[in-house]
């Protein structure tokens, strides 16, 4: 899984750059930059028409990976319709067996595990994201490509799996449930309800504990070793089997990089709370806590 075989490589964690040259201008790897930036939505894609990684396409998180936000209803960030994000994919040369690498340049914390997660949830498991980030592609002097790329189209085939998200009314209902575990990955200062610059309540869900995502990497941005990654969630956990825990964030994407490195440590695929703390605060009826 995280192994290279000699001829038919399939990752679906984290890929090194070393392996991802090996595969540029291959037909059956699509590359795709997820960069984006909240405080400037078009600065991602600026940034891609720049320099990206040869034959790279791009993703733009409001436009591609969610789909659209009704307030009161939905958090910032919902996923997208499955017709529309097929006929996306589909545009973008992913099809039946088709490795795809995400990236983005903030450690897969912003949109690369988004692409990462979505996939598998739409039954694709031939992905990974690059360790490191376009951060490490450019500091290691990779090659990089200027404007915009297309790939030829292919039939994206969804396989919905349901198991993977969990909603509101399923954690309302767990709250007070022996043995639910709710995985709150934003920062310890979000999480206590102190600097909240985001959304418009302060706070977390109760219940649950507190583990950033941004603990997940080390101090250039690359993901830490499976065994530490999963002694951290191991504790965390308390025994709850990953595959039962519920992950979220703010909005539903950053949480899918905690996700990704649960995976990366062998600890197979935790659910993610898709809606996140931005879904759950559009009631006020449902409780909040405050500190830690």
């Amino acid at each position: 899984m995280k192994g290279r075989q000699v001829d038919n490589v399939t990752f679906t964690t984290l890929i090194q750059a070393e392996q991802v040259i090996d595969h540029l201008g291959d037909p059956e790897w699509a590359i795709v930059d997820c960069r984006f930036y909240l405080a400037n939505p078009r600065r991602g894609c600026e940034e891609y028409l720049a320099g990206h990684i040869p034959g790279a396409v791009y993703a733009h998180l409001d436009a591609d990976l969610c789909g659209p936000v009704h307030p009161g209803i939905t958090g910032r960030h919902p996923l997208p319709e499955i017709p529309a994000i097929t006929e996306k994919l589909s545009a973008w040369g992913i099809g039946p067996n088709v490795q795809v690498v995400a990236y983005d340049d903030a450690g897969g914390s912003m949109a690369a595990a988004r692409l990462w997660w979505m996939l598998l949830w739409l039954g694709h498991p031939a992905v990974a994201v690059l360790d490191g980030s376009w951060r490490r592609w450019k500091r290691e002097g990779h090659p990089v490509q200027e404007g915009l790329n297309s790939r030829p189209g292919r039939v994206f085939i969804p396989r919905i799996q349901a198991e993977m998200r969990a909603d509101t009314e399923e954690i309302l209902a767990s709250l007070n449930q022996p043995g639910f575990r709710l995985v709150d990955v934003r920062s310890p200062d979000r999480y206590r309800g102190e600097n909240e610059t985001i959304d418009p309540v302060a706070g977390h869900i109760p219940g649950a504990v507190n583990l950033p995502y941004a603990e997940n990497l080390d101090q250039r941005g690359r993901f830490l070793s499976p065994e530490i990654l999963k002694d951290h969630f191991t504790k965390a956990l308390e025994g709850t089997p990953p595959e039962e825990a519920v992950f979220y964030c703010g909005s539903g994407v950053t949480a899918a990089q905690s996700l990704l490195a649960a995976a990366q440590a062998g600890l197979g695929i935790a659910r993610l709370f898709d809606g996140s703390w931005s879904e759950w605060i559009t009631n006020p009826a449902r409780p909040v806590a405050i500190g830690a």
